[in-house]
């Protein structure tokens, strides 16, 4: 049940993301004894990444009060998830409990299982990471005191270009494999430099920023820079965005006003494409700096007659997740429209394929019927080129001319800085 269930969500998932990419190694099958730590900004789909993203059997520790959700609970048991009480959803809770809890899951570690935990304590949608917790420190230094399996950790960092959107992509950074008998110290002491160690592995995959603002220039460099290279994957992005990271920290404590200049040049660019309602990867393949494969429009092409129809009978259960996720809490936007969407489609999927066969006598009941449960997918095909078009026509070419000045101007002034860091 439990192989089932994630071979299904591996399959829903990839049709969720438009593209799911992966930094680093996935543990293997037979991996034992670890705890794997996460970054926590999209609610349940952070664990549904990480599970779906390798071979091992990985039971993942979760907020007690998501069990209390109907329907949740039943695939929250199969997945063989961990209940854990936190004290800001029960301030008055037994300290026995917890320990429980822990020692439940020291056992499973010593015994050879793994476990997957979100160290922050709840999801956000900070720019960086918040402080991390000890107890996935803790659960290795009990599972290391059973002396059966030496414990290990590793973190796996997500990262997003949109979460909230369906089709966006995602990044799965996997880090190194750390041993925990490897850590020196003991007792307390060694829980702090365990937990040290998860952080500092997660800071190193991830793209982070003191602010919010400070996190969106870093991300736009990083994209520019990207784009310029000809490369439009989240990996090529990230890659660049750790090293913009890097230099913004150094420049703001050497020179803070070349800083300030990157950033007036780049935001008044940015300012100048959202006003188009243009981005910047629209822009490089417009410039010719990307090509999309000949194949992929043929392909199109082919499936064009099935995603007319696909478009047409599914629009009305596409806007029910969006509707159903603006009242939700903000990060929980796209677990919202998953769950909605699993729910709707099928259902609506299914009163079609009813009325196929009520309403047009065979054998073409048998074609309307394939065509219903075929014709979505090659919709996909098509939104995601819609979404991702190159302009053609959008903008005069006066402003596109202003807004490639605009742009140069703002690339000069990276440039200069990564003169001055020699990059």
């Amino acid at each position: 049940m439990r192989r089932a269930l994630l071979g299904t969500f591996r399959q829903i998932i990839r049709l969720y993301f438009r593209h799911i990419e992966r930094v680093g190694e996935p543990p293997a099958a037979d991996t034992r004894g670890r705890v794997f730590v996460s970054n926590h900004h999209n609610a349940l789909i952070d664990p549904i990444l990480v599970l779906t993203d390798t071979e091992c059997e990985i039971s993942p520790v979760a907020k007690s009060t998501l069990w209390d959700i109907p329907g949740l609970r039943w695939l929250l048991d199969r997945a063989g998830a961990v209940p854990i009480v936190r004290r800001k959803d029960s301030p008055d809770k037994d300290a026995s409990a917890t320990a429980a809890t822990f020692a439940k899951i020291a056992t499973h570690l010593a015994g050879g299982g793994n476990i997957l935990i979100f160290p922050e304590g709840t999801s956000h949608s900070e720019p960086h990471l918040a402080p991390l917790r000890t107890g996935a420190a803790r659960m290795l230094e009990a599972a290391a005191d059973k002396g059966i399996t030496p414990p290990t950790f590793q973190a796996v960092a997500l990262e997003f270009d949109d979460k909230d959107d369906f089709r966006s992509r995602c990044l799965v950074l996997w880090g190194p494999v750390r041993h925990f008998d490897d850590v020196p110290g003991q007792g307390e002491a060694r829980v702090k430099a365990v937990t040290a160690q998860m952080e500092a592995d997660l800071k190193e995959l991830l793209v982070e920023g003191a602010t919010h603002d400070e996190r969106l220039l870093i991300a736009r460099v990083a994209e520019m820079l990207a784009n310029d290279e000809g490369d439009d994957s989240l990996s090529g992005w990230s890659s660049l965005g750790r090293k913009v990271e890097l230099a913004g920290q150094t420049l703001r404590a050497a020179d803070p006003a070349v800083v300030a200049a990157v950033t007036a040049r780049v935001e008044q660019y940015y300012a100048e494409l959202q006003r188009l309602g243009l981005t910047d990867a629209q822009l490089a393949a417009a410039r010719g700096a990307q090509h999309k494969p000949r194949s992929r429009w043929v392909r199109r092409a082919a499936l064009a007659p099935l995603a007319v129809p696909g478009i047409a009978l599914y629009a009305i259960p596409y806007f029910i997740p969006r509707l159903a996720a603006r009242t939700t809490d903000p990060d929980a936007i796209s677990t919202v429209k998953l769950g909605t969407a699993l729910v709707v489609y099928p259902l609506w999927a299914a009163g079609l394929v009813t009325l196929s066969f009520v309403l047009v006598p065979p054998p073409l009941s048998l074609v309307a019927a394939t065509i219903v449960i075929v014709s979505p997918f090659a919709a996909l095909e098509w939104l995601d080129a819609y979404w991702n078009r190159t302009p053609t026509h959008e903008a005069t070419p006066d402003e596109l001319a202003q807004l490639a000045r605009l742009r140069i101007a703002a690339r000069t002034a990276i440039d200069d800085v990564r003169a001055k860091l020699g990059a």
